[in-house]
């Protein structure tokens, strides 16, 4: 029989590479990492490793079961903490990923309205962009991962359970003393000519396809994914840039002006998790006072 504990063991062995590693990972020793990993093979009936010096790899056996893992934990997952809920053992533990505007604006509230309601129920919080916070749902470290994208694309998500959240609008961004600072909404073409200053990854990728839609590629003097950076080196008069209204509600855009851009570019918000994990009770609690939090 393959136990849960073994299926942790070699997904950590086959993400960092060896025993040793996977140990200081895993918090124990690397002779546990080896037991525990031959008492996996003999479950199995074949070999799951293949050694040869330093360098280990996967057997195809051993590929199957990690590719299986990570489902069969995060099922695991669900099946304990609805039990314990069930049972009133607990109230539930949500592990939430989100990005950082993300943080800052809906996280907050819906955190504090959740402990107000269930003063039992642990949250812990990470935050990573998509499409890595995605990653880490499938991959079972998170339980929800609150994530964004830009128009649809087909079958992103389909094998996640999709709370809609909201739709956040790009604004424009722009040095006060700025030709466009005191107008009230301007074309991506108005500003072909400016120094820009980019996001995150994907929000880069957005802001080039929008540009080159309007005939132009954009001149990306500085990149940074923090956005009170990118706020900053816009009031320092060093570029122009296109932000979510969600990274401005909580940071002053000190020597910097917000303008609407034309024609308008959107981002979805949701919040996504695993159809196994999305009926655990504090999970489901948890996606609920998102959707209330946006909702304000």
């Amino acid at each position: 029989m393959i136990e849960a504990r073994h299926l942790r063991v070699l997904r950590a062995v086959a993400a960092t590479g060896s025993f040793s590693a996977a140990a200081r990972e895993l918090g124990c020793t690397q002779p546990a990492v080896s037991q525990q990993m031959k008492a996996l093979e003999s479950s199995a009936g074949t070999p799951l490793l293949i050694r040869t010096g330093r360098e280990m790899r996967l057997t195809q056996a051993g590929e199957a079961l990690v590719r299986h893992a990570s489902g069969i934990l995060a099922g695991l997952t669900a099946a304990e903490e609805e039990v314990a809920a069930i049972a009133g053992l607990r109230a539930g533990r949500v592990r939430l990923v989100s990005f950082p505007s993300g943080s800052s604006s809906l996280v907050p509230g819906a955190l504090a309205a959740l402990r107000a309601a269930h003063p039992g129920t642990q949250v812990s919080l990470v935050e990573a962009e998509p499409p890595r916070s995605v990653e880490m749902l499938r991959d079972g470290d998170c339980d929800i991962a609150l994530a964004f994208r830009y128009g649809t694309t087909g079958g992103e998500w389909d094998d996640l359970v999709v709370r809609p959240l909201l739709r956040d609008r790009l604004v424009g961004l722009v040095p006060e003393g700025h030709r466009l600072a005191g107008t009230d909404a301007v074309t991506i073409g108005e500003l072909a000519d400016e120094p820009w200053i980019a996001g995150c990854p994907r929000c880069r990728r957005q802001l080039v396809e929008v540009c080159e839609e309007s005939g132009f590629t954009p001149r990306i003097d500085f990149a940074t994914d923090d956005y009170p950076a990118v706020i900053g080196l816009v009031g320092a008069g060093l570029g122009v840039a296109v932000l979510p209204e969600l990274a401005l509600e909580s940071v002053r855009p000190k020597g910097a002006r917000t303008v609407a851009v034309e024609p308008a570019v959107e981002r979805e918000i949701v919040a996504l998790t695993l159809p196994d994990l999305a009926r655990v009770p504090a999970v489901a609690a948890t996606l609920d006072q998102l959707s209330l939090a946006a909702a304000r």
